[in-house]
């Protein structure tokens, strides 16, 4: 119990600490960092997943608030862009996993499922199912959404990007009683998406549902700001948390060419959504946070606090995220056989 106060002690302080300093998603950023800071310098803190899938839980239920009529065809008319991330996505872990196999020194199975884009738990859980080395897999996975993270709000702060359209939920009022249905009606399918092993339960579960009812113009709440500042918290500092003493002593040199892989990704990105934006309407900053190397929950947390596109951006990542956890396993078990890759 002392370790999980003396985080959220660190997590506030962090955020806190942040949000005076103006930096950029302060109610996340500052958490992480700080949190991560502290780990690696041996503090003893923890975080437990129940704080995570509360924050994951603000998260899916917020965006589903963006999700109205309107907003869902503007979706559904840049399926083509959407696919062609998620081919590109394929493309990005395949080439990373090359260049891991070659200059990190780790067989092709670990390689592969480290590079995949998709979630840390996933491919460590496939990671563990094909024998491949499972503390390579989640570290990879960690320190590439810290640099992500990190990286993007700050190019995007120093830049001046933000969007200027209106928060669709706005014209939404507080109500008590709607926030306690709004509570107990994701909280059943965040519960239910978990029982039945889908990806990410608690921010697809309530991610759906409300979907569902806003499309359908049915409009319980909003969620006020202090909770959706604390859903970030959690998310910074169980990200955070990840990071121990010996993160970077363990493999400095893998951890060094994963760190290269994934500034490659950024940049070839920036590449991808430039051309992408010959055939689509959407912003290059939105498609940017749409189609980078990041989690669908920190990515979407960033859409939604700069105001671009948030339900967009979640659309790609959701596509993204089913996309690459159905093809990674079969098409590891593919290559390795046709070309006896280890």
């Amino acid at each position: 119990m002392q370790r999980y106060l003396a985080g959220f002690l660190f997590a506030l302080a962090g955020a806190l600490l942040a949000n005076w300093l103006h930096l950029p998603l302060p109610w996340m950023i500052g958490p992480l960092l700080v949190t991560a800071i502290s780990k690696l310098r041996g503090a003893r803190t923890q975080s437990h997943v129940a704080f995570r899938s509360m924050g994951q839980w603000v998260i899916g239920t917020s965006l589903g608030l963006y999700f109205t009529e309107e907003v869902l065809h503007i979706v559904l008319d840049n399926t083509v862009a959407i696919v062609l991330g998620m081919l590109f996505a394929l493309f990005l872990g395949s080439a990373g996993a090359l260049v891991l196999r070659r200059w990190a020194d780790v067989d092709f199975k670990t390689a592969w499922f480290a590079s995949a884009i998709g979630g840390a738990s996933e491919m460590a859980n496939l990671a563990e199912r094909n024998n491949a080395r499972i503390d390579r897999v989640a570290s990879a996975h960690s320190l590439r959404v810290l640099l992500v993270v990190v990286t993007i709000p700050f190019v995007y702060k120093f830049l001046g990007l933000h969007g200027l359209t209106v928060n669709t939920t706005a014209a939404i009022a507080f109500s008590y009683s709607g926030f306690f249905q709004m509570i107990a009606i994701t909280c059943a399918f965040g519960f239910a998406f978990g029982k039945l092993r889908i990806p990410n339960p608690w921010v697809l579960g309530p991610l759906f549902i409300m979907t569902v009812l806003t499309s359908n113009h049915i409009e319980l709440s909003v969620i006020p700001p202090e909770v959706q500042h604390a859903g970030q918290m959690f998310i910074g500092w169980s990200l955070g948390d990840k990071f121990g003493p010996d993160f970077f002593r363990r493999a400095p040199r893998y951890l060094g060419v994963v760190a290269l892989v994934c500034v490659g990704s950024l940049c070839l990105a920036l590449v991808f959504c430039a051309l992408l934006t010959l055939i689509s309407n959407i912003p290059l900053a939105t498609l940017y946070l749409a189609n980078s190397p990041g989690g669908i929950a920190e990515m979407t947390i960033t859409a939604k606090v700069l105001q671009l596109g948030p339900p967009v951006v979640t659309a790609f990542h959701v596509s993204r995220m089913v996309f690459v956890l159905l093809v990674t396993g079969p098409l590891y078990r593919l290559l390795s056989k046709k070309y006896q890759l280890t």
